[in-house]
């Protein structure tokens, strides 16, 4: 897409990227997916006038993590960029990462021992509250703050999720990444051991897992934040920054560290505001409007549900969505681009393979083709089914930001 570059031109124009975190979905209740099932007034009236279609977020049959199914969506190829998850969290949470840190994102999680083997009974350990979860890191912190030459730093994110950094005196390379999850993804089954390809990735896969023997040890009375798993073993690529790409001067507006994490690995601005809620997302866009040409508003709520099976609960933050697009839709945006980064089925609990629903409204749509924003429903669309990088050259088209190609 270099030739993206030489096309770009300036313009006022705005454009609006609302991403439901994980909407996409397969039937499961009166044959129906949370989208079609869902009481959604407002965007059924904007799908009729909007381009559907259906993004794919990586390639066929890939199941993507966030990290690169958001790379996409900001128009980076994510076959060709690997970013851990450590690294996005880290970075999410305000952390300032260098050439000699390991970045790992952890969960607390609940086992138990059989035969002195611990077993995982609870990956996210009861989704403990994020309070709870600053009284364990505050505890660990206290009790040791390196492991042979690494120093740990610990930062608690949203819930059950924490940030650890093996900052070391020397530069680490990116072998490290080849060390594996210690999360099994499943219950019933022990944690796994860290390993790791090469003389460095095998010392950090050594001091991470001293560092959950520390963990286990010290948290072994909490009844359920007892154990730690680690995800995501990364180091900070370099990346050209989205600014550079596409000129647009962006932020981003979003509840959870890993959004922003991968926000501001691409240059976009973090948005500090107070709440959790959708409606406190919104409410810091309108505050925002007149400061930035692009607008990243990310909204987690519906991939939680999807992970935790919840059909009802995945309806109910859709139709509070659909409530408050009113808005965001007051503010005339040039462009609003409503989508979700990965599909996240109920009837699996995880993220899937799926391509997931796009709405693009703008003047310079085809429209009338699509009666409600729903995955059956965008297959009629204009825009067909694309892989999700492409999705970013189209919105700066309908934002009249592209030159023409050519003579």
């Amino acid at each position: 897409m270099e030739i993206l570059k030489t096309l770009i031109k300036k313009s006022d124009t705005k454009i609006v990227l609302i991403v439901l975190d994980g909407v996409g979905d397969l039937p499961l209740k009166n044959g129906k997916t949370p989208l079609e099932y869902a009481n959604t007034p407002n965007l059924n009236n904007l799908a009729k006038k909007s381009a559907l279609g259906l993004h794919i977020p990586v390639d066929l049959g890939i199941t993507p993590g966030s990290g690169p199914a958001h790379l996409g969506i900001f128009g980076y190829e994510p076959l060709k960029i690997n970013i851990g998850r450590g690294v996005l969290e880290a970075l999410g949470l305000g952390l300032e990462l260098r050439e000699t840190d390991v970045a790992v994102r952890g969960n607390f999680a609940t086992i138990k021992y059989e035969k002195g083997i611990p077993i995982v009974i609870d990956r996210r350990a009861g989704r403990i509250s994020t309070e709870e979860n600053k009284r364990l890191i505050k505890y660990l912190s206290q009790n040791f703050s390196s492991i042979e030459d690494a120093q740990i730093i610990l930062r608690s994110g949203m819930e059950h999720r924490f940030v650890v950094i093996f900052r070391f005196p020397y530069q680490i390379s990116y072998e490290v990444e080849t060390i594996n999850d210690t999360d099994p993804q499943a219950v019933g089954k022990p944690p796994l051991k860290p390993y790791g390809k090469g003389k460095m990735a095998e010392k950090v896969a050594k001091i991470a897992e001293i560092f959950c023997e520390k963990v286990a040890e010290l948290l072994k009375n909490e009844s359920k934040a007892n154990y730690a798993l680690l995800r995501g073993f990364s180091v900070k690529p370099k990346l050209e920054t989205f600014e550079e790409k596409f000129g647009l001067k962006a932020c981003c507006i979003a509840t959870y560290p890993m959004y922003k994490g991968l926000a501001s690995l691409v240059g976009m601005k973090l948005i500090e505001f107070e709440g959790m809620n959708i409606k406190d997302e919104i409410e810091t866009l309108k505050f925002q409007w007149n400061n930035f040409d692009f607008f990243f508003v990310h909204i987690k709520k519906t991939d939680s549900a999807g992970e935790d099976g919840n059909f009802e609960m995945k309806v109910k933050i859709i139709e509070e969505f659909d409530m408050l697009l009113p808005e965001i839709l007051s503010l005339n945006p040039s462009v609003l681009c409503i989508t979700g980064d990965h599909s996240t089925p109920c009837i699996l609990k995880s993220h899937s393979w799926h391509p997931v629903p796009v709405l693009i409204n703008s003047s310079y749509v085809l429209g009338n083709t699509s009666e409600r924003f729903t995955e059956r429903e965008a297959l009629k669309g204009e825009l067909g089914i694309f892989y999700a990088y492409k999705l970013m050259p189209l919105l700066l088209a309908h934002a009249q930001r592209l030159k023409k190609y050519g003579a």
